[in-house]
């Protein structure tokens, strides 16, 4: 099929993947409310057309935690994103790296962090509330030794959210590993190039505590059985103690939220719902990013996701008070559609879109684009 927008690659994907995998990227918690709010809102935010304004030289490029970058863009964490082309996280990688943004690997991701962290520049590790603060030090130390820049601790996951769609799938529920098998038959392409030619497919950054033959099974008891619900701002002191590094709060929907994680030390945080993954009927990213930026713009940086499909969604991302912006499902189905080529189509047609929307609201950098090309009534 012809790929001429970043929709496209959903259907490309939907097309070349089994059906758990292809659930599991696209669904959300409960009914979906706020998945399909994440998206439907940040559509709704209207720009101020502006002309004759002298955009000949638009500059993309921003500054995030100290390293200059070519789009205000990284690739947000995905769990097992590995499964969606063979060895996953490092074609993604890779093609992060030439477009000039940062990786951020997810802790439950396929490809161990230090097979990543060879392929991306600049690379990012995201680390889970874990019960076992033992195996979350040997992370963070092996993060550190891996050359990781940055850590996202995401805190919007004390407990899984309700996904009915895996149970659906055959991503859990009865029968799942069969269901799984079933699906992988019906494509053939996957199934020789992921499932039998991009082993193991283990998930690289648990294998001290899962061993070496875990899986996709492994993967769902161990988010249900792992993570912490008893962690408070106060307990996040000893992970700054072991990490010296710009460290980003991510899971942040509120603005007393937003004020705690200032006030521990943190250099950024995410404005998130977990891709509407979590508790269904909160704010989307797009509502309650304003009160937030509002709030502690300025006192650290401000990154946003949720939603966001397209360059002008980014453009309007910025303009509502986020420094930069993370991608989730967008660069996962490029990378199930056409692997490493996927995601370097998508980051180029992210830059153009950005390039259209920014000369046609009249500002040719990125510190320019603020509330002032909102049109009346969405500031």
């Amino acid at each position: 099929m012809i790929i001429a927008s970043s929709h496209d690659f959903e259907k490309a994907a939907r097309r070349r993947v089994p059906r758990f995998l292809f659930d599991y990227a696209e669904g959300g918690a409960y009914d979906e409310v706020t998945l399909a709010r994440n998206v439907s809102d940040l559509a709704a935010i209207a720009l101020r057309q502006r002309v004759l304004k002298d955009v000949a030289n638009v500059d993309l490029k921003t500054t995030l935690f100290g390293r200059e970058v070519a789009l205000p863009v990284a690739l947000g964490p995905v769990g097992i994103s590995g499964m969606y082309a063979r060895r996953g996280e490092v074609q993604a990688a890779r093609a992060a790296k030439a477009a000039g943004i940062p990786t951020c690997l997810s802790t439950v991701s396929i490809c161990a962090l230090e097979e990543v962290a060879a392929a991306a520049d600049p690379f990012w590790f995201q680390l889970y509330v874990i019960r076992d603060r033992g195996f979350m030090r040997d992370l963070i130390a092996r993060a550190k030794a891996a050359g990781a820049e940055a850590m996202v601790f995401t805190v919007d996951m004390p407990i899984p959210g309700a996904r009915y769609r895996s149970e659906h799938s055959g991503m859990a529920g009865p029968n799942a590993r069969l269901r799984q098998i079933l699906q992988a038959i019906g494509k053939p392409h996957w199934a020789w190039d992921v499932g039998l030619m991009g082993r193991p497919h283990t998930l690289g950054n648990l294998a001290p505590v899962l061993g070496k033959d875990s899986g996709l099974s492994d993967y769902m008891g161990w988010l249900g059985k792992n993570f912490d619900p008893s962690i408070q701002w106060k307990d996040l002191d000893w992970i700054r103690a072991e990490w010296d590094r710009p460290l980003i709060i991510k899971g942040i929907l509120d603005p007393e939220d937003a004020r705690e994680a200032a006030a521990i030390g943190a250099n950024g945080i995410v404005v998130s719902n977990h891709g509407g993954r979590q508790l269904d009927g909160v704010l989307s990213s797009a509502r309650a990013l304003p009160p937030i930026a509002d709030a502690v713009g300025g006192q650290l940086t401000v990154l946003a996701d949720g939603g966001i499909r397209t360059g002008l969604d980014v453009v309007r991302m910025l303009a509502l008070g986020a420094d930069g912006v993370l991608l989730g499902r967008a660069w996962v189905y490029a990378l199930a559609a056409q692997g490493e080529a996927g995601v370097t189509k998508l980051l180029a047609l992210i830059a153009r879109e950005m390039k259209v929307a920014m000369t046609l609201t009249g500002v040719n950098r990125i510190g320019a684009i603020d509330r002032s090309i909102l049109a009346e009534g969405v500031k």
